[in-house]
C-alpha cells in the first residue's frame, strides 16, 4: 500500500469520523447553552415554599442538609450560590431556586439527555488519558489539514491557485472576530 497524501487524509478521516461529528455537534450545542440546556430534560417543576436563614448562614454543610432534609432531593449537590436576592442550588438531577425574602422558589427535576449528554462529556472531559488522546485527535487533525491541502498538487483546483484563497479567508475571519468582539 503506498502511503499517500490522500491515503493518510482518507484514513484519519474514517477513523476519526465518529469523534469528529461527536466534537462539532457539542460544540455546536455548548455554543447556545445559555439559550437551552441540551445535556438534559425537564421532568417536572415544583413550586415551593420554604423559609431561609440570614445569607451568611446559608453554607455548603447548610445547604448539603437543606437539599436532603428540607427538600426531600438525594442527589449530590454539586454548588449553590446567592445571587441577586435568591438561592440557586445545582444537583446532579434538580435545580432549586428560592428567593431569600419571600421563600418562595422552585425545583427542577430533570434527567440527561441520552447520546447528547454523552458527546457534551467526551468535549468537556478532563482526564489524564482523554487529554493525551484529544491531544493525538488533534495532531490528526492538523494531519488531515496539511494533507488536504497538498492532496490536489496541480490545476486550477489546486492550493497553490485556488486553495489558499480559502484558507487566508479562513484564517482572517477568526482573527477579525477576535479584534472585534474579544
Amino acid at each position: 500500500m503506498k502511503l499517500t497524501s490522500r491515503a493518510i487524509h482518507r484514513d484519519l478521516g474514517y477513523f476519526y469520523v465518529g469523534l469528529i461529528l461527536s466534537f462539532a455537534l457539542s460544540g455546536i450545542m455548548m455554543n447556545h447553552r445559555d439559550s437551552w440546556h441540551p445535556e438534559k430534560y425537564t421532568l417536572n417543576i415544583t413550586e415551593i415554599q420554604k423559609q431561609l436563614p440570614k445569607e451568611d448562614s446559608i453554607t455548603e454543610n447548610y445547604v448539603k442538609n437543606y437539599v436532603n432534609t428540607e427538600l426531600g432531593i438525594k442527589d449530590k449537590v454539586k454548588k449553590h450560590f446567592v445571587r441577586k436576592g435568591k438561592l440557586k442550588i445545582i444537583a446532579e438531577n434538580h435545580e432549586v431556586e428560592i428567593e431569600l425574602s419571600s421563600g418562595k422558589g422552585e425545583i427542577i427535576a430533570f434527567t440527561k439527555t441520552p447520546l447528547i449528554s454523552q458527546m457534551m462529556t467526551l468535549h468537556k472531559n478532563t482526564s489524564n488519558w482523554w487529554i493525551y488522546y484529544s491531544d493525538i485527535f488533534g495532531l490528526s487533525l492538523v494531519i488531515i489539514a496539511i494533507t488536504g491541502i497538498i492532496m490536489i498538487p496541480k490545476g486550477r483546483l489546486s492550493f497553490k491557485e485556488r486553495g489558499w484563497k480559502l484558507a487566508l479567508a479562513g484564517i482572517v475571519f477568526p482573527i477579525l472576530f477576535l479584534i472585534i468582539f474579544a
